[in-house]
Parts: C-alpha cells; structure tokens; sequence
C-alpha cells in the first residue's frame, strides 16, 4: 500500500486515551513508519505509542501542558503551523481541533480524518461556556477570543484536501461549518478483545470522561431516582461534583485497564450512553461484548445502535425520558439477544476500517498524483 510514499501522521493532543486515539492508534499500527507529529505528548496515557517516533511542539516543555493541555489552546493553532512538513508526500491528519491546520506544500497531499469540527468553536459554543467550570476572567477572554479562533478553524479547514468524516453526523457538521464535501469511513473496534459473558451480574454501566457534554449528571441523577446499581468508569474535571450528588447505589471506578473494562462490558445489564456524539466508540466496545446500549436518540448513537435490536433510543437528554428507557428495557431484556448484538458490532471492526480507508487512500493519492 502507497510503497515509496512518504507518509507523516499528524494528531491533536495526545494526553489521554479516547475514541480519537484509539482510531490514531490503528493509524499507527497501519504506517508503522510514519512519524507523528502532536502539540503535547503524555507518554504515561497514551499506551500503544512507546515505539512510535514522536515529535511534539512548543508546548511540550510548558508548565502543567500533559495534564491541563486546556490551559494552551489559544497556542494550538501557532504550534501546529509551525511544524515542517516539507518532507513528506502524504500527510494524513487525524483532527477534532487543530491537527488539520497544518500547513503543507503543494506537492504535498492532506487527507484528514474528522472526528468532529472545533466542538468548542462552533454548535457546542454555547454549552461549552455554561456548563465547563472555569476562572470568570478566563471565560470573559474566550468569549472575547472565539471569534479569531474560528475565523482560524475555518481557514484551516481550507488546508486540507480530502476530508474524512468519522460518521454521517460529522459529515454534516463539516458541510455546515466549513463547505466542504467529505467520505464517511466509520471508526472501528477490536472484536477479539471483548468477549460474550455467559450471566450478567445486575448493574448498568456508565463510561467515558467526566466532562459536562458526556451528561454524567443526568445519569446520577436519574439513578438516584431509580435506586438500581450503576457503576462509572472515568475521570474528569466533575469527578468530586458528581460523587458528592450520588447516592450509595453509584460507584466510581476511575481508570480501567482495557482487559477489565471488557469484563465490565460483559457482565453489565446494560451501557448508559445519554450525550449527543460524533460517532461513539464506546457503545460499539459494549455491543461487541453482546451488551444492549440505552442512548440518546440523536448523533453518532443512531448510527451504531439499532432501536429494539441492540439497544434502546431515548428522545430527550432529561431523567424523565432516560428513566422510562430503562425501565423498558428491564422490562424487555429478555428479548435482546447477546449473539446478535455482538453479530452487529462486527460490521465495525478493525479490518473492515483499514480496508475502507487502504482503498481510500490509494485512490485519492492517485488522483493527486495525476494533477501534480
């Protein structure tokens, strides 16, 4: 595949695993050779990476940068534009912020894969300023600030040449912002390392970083209600507001090691997925250990679960809708079966993403090719 292209990959910060890195990760294995280039670099959370060559900005060396990137965005887009990509032949981004604004030559080919537009430059603006607890000053600048930053989100989407979208939602997201046409390439998951349980143990399970637009806080809430037990795997900035409003039935288990975390999966009665995303690893991982997935009905969620089959779809992120979708699904459990839910989550897995994005790639850089 692309034999004698030089290929360098360039991603947002990396400081934490997500559903973006775990797609970069699969990027690595996949170019294996390709140096990466990122604005931060935290080598103690970001595991898969300790062969690859990393090559980080500026910001690397500022103080609290591996465990409070936030403190330097307004420096992301300077330090992505000042790396040197004039080297290379092909230049795939993998970008939810700035990775996309590098600038290339043009005999330079950019692909990009989007997981999302700037989430807190545009339609998240506005509960990305409510909801995230921050300095009052900090937030009077970056009312003042958001402006620049995207009249330069939207410059920099004009450096690429190919997009590609994570989800149809993403898709549309980037024909609203930016105008520009782009190819859905699903991201994907490992089927083989999550595993059918053969008996669930009676608790509903919650995952993912505890930020506001993930609604942990509607899921505490509606279970304080419900009284059922429910066990949260994450960390966050709400962690200690989010312990100090649930009640003994809620445990907190922070970080888990990928191997328990499918065990997790496994023995749950079910994944609580409430917030409005891209795309969403997260219920995948779960259906491909043959759990049902209760999750809002908008976003990337629609597109992975499938209503009555392999999960259920609630209309409105309140604890009167998420709350009667439970008590559905508790009294319809027994109708979901393990086999198939894990039978759909194979149509997402790692091979058939390198598959499509392989095909993708040789046919844009021969494309390319034929016009430079």
């Amino acid at each position: 595949m692309l034999r004698n292209v030089k290929i360098a990959l360039v991603f947002d910060w990396m400081t934490n695993m997500g559903g973006a890195e775990k797609v970069n990760l699969k990027l690595h294995k996949m170019f294996p050779k390709a140096p990466i280039f990122t604005s931060i670099y935290n080598p103690q959370k970001m595991r898969g990476f300790e062969k690859a060559d990393i090559k980080t900005s500026f910001l690397q060396k500022m103080p609290m940068a591996k465990e409070k990137h936030q403190l330097y965005l307004n420096l992301m887009p300077y330090a992505y534009e000042l790396f040197d990509l004039s080297g290379y032949d092909l230049v795939i981004s993998s970008s939810h912020s700035c990775a996309k604004g590098i600038i290339t030559k043009p005999e330079t080919l950019h692909v990009c894969y989007c997981h999302s537009p700037m989430r807190y430059a545009w339609d998240n603006w506005h509960e990305y300023i409510r909801e995230y607890k921050m300095n009052p000053l900090i937030k009077r600048w970056a009312k003042k600030k958001i402006h620049k930053i995207r009249m330069w989100d939207k410059i920099s989407a004009d450096r690429v040449d190919y997009f590609i979208a994570n989800s149809k939602t993403t898709q549309a997201r980037i024909d609203k912002h930016y105008r520009r046409p782009s190819t859905v390439i699903n991201p994907m998951i490992d089927i083989n390392k999550y595993n059918i349980s053969s008996k669930t143990k009676g608790y509903f399970l919650a995952v993912g970083r505890l930020i506001p637009y993930k609604k942990f806080d509607l899921i505490i809430e509606t279970f304080n209600n419900l009284g059922l037990p429910l066990k949260i795997v994450g960390s966050g900035i709400m962690e200690d507001d989010l312990k100090k409003k649930a009640n003994d039935n809620i445990q907190f288990l922070g970080f888990v090691p990928e191997n328990e975390l499918g065990k997790l999966y496994s023995e749950c009665e079910a994944l609580i997925f409430p917030q409005l995303e891209d795309f969403g690893i997260i219920p995948l991982e779960a259906m491909a250990s043959g759990r049902p997935v209760i999750a809002f009905n908008k976003g990337g969620a629609t597109e992975t679960v499938v209503d009555k089959e392999t999960g259920i779809l609630f209309a409105k992120q309140d604890t009167l809708h998420l709350k009667a979708a439970i008590e559905k699904f508790i009294e319809e459990k027994k109708k979901f079966d393990s086999k198939k839910i894990r039978e759909h989550a194979k149509l997402f897995d790692e091979e058939e993403f390198e598959k499509n994005l392989s095909n993708y790639l040789q046919k844009k850089w021969a494309q390319f090719k034929e016009t430079t």
